[in-house]
C-alpha cells in the first residue's frame, strides 16, 4: 500500500504500539485519526497533528459511535488495535465481567468495526484492514487465558476475511507482536522486551509492503518453532 495521502483510523491510537503506529502513518503521508478514552492523551495526540476522538470499544454501541463519527472520512486504513491484557494465577479466580469486557475489546470489537465500515474500505481504490492480535495467538501463557483465547480467536477472524476479501481492494494484515513495553505490560520485567516504536516500525512496514502478515522481533522464531512443531511452541510459551 501506498501510505501517502491515505487516511488512517488506529483503534486504541493515543498511546503504546497504536501511538507510535499512528506517528508513523503521519510520517509516511497519512492524514492519522486515533481513538482512545483518556482525555488528556487524546488532546496530547491532537497536538502531534492527529485527530483524535473519545471512544469506548468495550460494548457495540462504543463501536457504532466511532463508525458513525468517521462517515464520510474516506477511511482507507483501519488498525484495530485496542485491547486489554489481565493475569490470572492459578489461585485466582477468573474475573468474569473482566473476561467479557475483555472478549468484546479485543476480538468483538475488531469483528464489529470491520463489519460496519467493510463497505467504505470497498468503495476506496486501495485499501487495508490491520488486526493486531500476538505472538501469543499462536500458542498461549498460563498467566493469561482470555488475552490469548481473544487473540487466537481475531487470528482466526483475520485469516478468513483475507480469503473472503481475496481479489478484492482490500488488503488483509495480520500484526504479531512480541512482549512489547507499553502499559499493558508494566509490572513485568523490562528485559527482552521490545520498544512500541520498534514494533511500529515492524508493522507499518508490512502495511506498506503488502504482506499478510508482520510478525514482529521474536515471534519470527515463535512462528518457525510453531511451524516445526505446534506442540513444542506450546511448551515452550506456556510457562512464559
Amino acid at each position: 500500500m501506498d501510505i501517502n495521502g491515505k487516511t488512517a483510523l488506529v483503534t486504541g491510537g493515543t498511546d503504546g504500539i497504536g501511538l507510535e503506529v499512528g506517528r508513523q502513518l503521519k510520517a509516511a503521508g497519512a492524514s492519522v485519526i486515533v481513538c482512545g478514552r483518556r482525555e488528556e492523551l487524546l488532546e496530547s495526540a491532537r497536538g502531534e497533528g492527529m485527530e483524535a476522538i473519545t471512544a469506548d470499544l468495550s460494548s457495540a454501541e462504543g463501536c457504532a459511535e466511532l463508525a458513525k463519527s468517521v462517515e464520510g472520512k474516506q477511511i482507507d486504513l483501519l488498525v484495530n488495535n485496542a485491547g486489554m491484557g489481565g493475569n490470572f494465577g492459578p489461585d485466582d479466580p477468573l474475573d468474569l465481567p473482566f473476561t467479557d469486557k475483555a472478549i468484546f475489546l479485543n476480538l468483538n470489537a475488531p469483528m464489529h468495526l470491520t463489519g460496519l465500515m467493510l463497505d467504505e474500505l470497498k468503495a476506496r481504490p486501495e485499501a487495508a484492514i490491520v488486526n493486531v492480535t500476538s505472538g501469543l495467538a499462536l500458542a498461549p501463557r498460563a498467566g493469561g487465558p482470555v488475552y490469548c483465547a481473544t487473540k487466537a480467536g481475531l487470528r482466526s477472524f483475520t485469516q478468513a476475511m483475507r480469503h473472503n476479501l481475496k481479489g478484492t481492494n482490500v488488503h488483509v494484515v495480520e500484526a504479531l507482536p512480541p512482549v512489547v513495553k507499553t502499559a499493558m505490560t508494566e509490572g513485568r520485567p523490562d528485559k527482552g522486551k521490545m520498544s512500541a516504536k520498534e514494533c511500529a516500525r515492524q508493522i507499518v512496514a508490512a502495511i506498506a509492503g503488502n504482506k499478510c502478515e508482520a510478525n514482529v522481533g521474536m515471534v519470527k522464531i515463535l512462528q518457525l518453532v510453531n511451524s516445526i512443531s505446534p506442540a513444542l511452541a506450546r511448551k515452550i510459551m506456556i510457562r512464559f
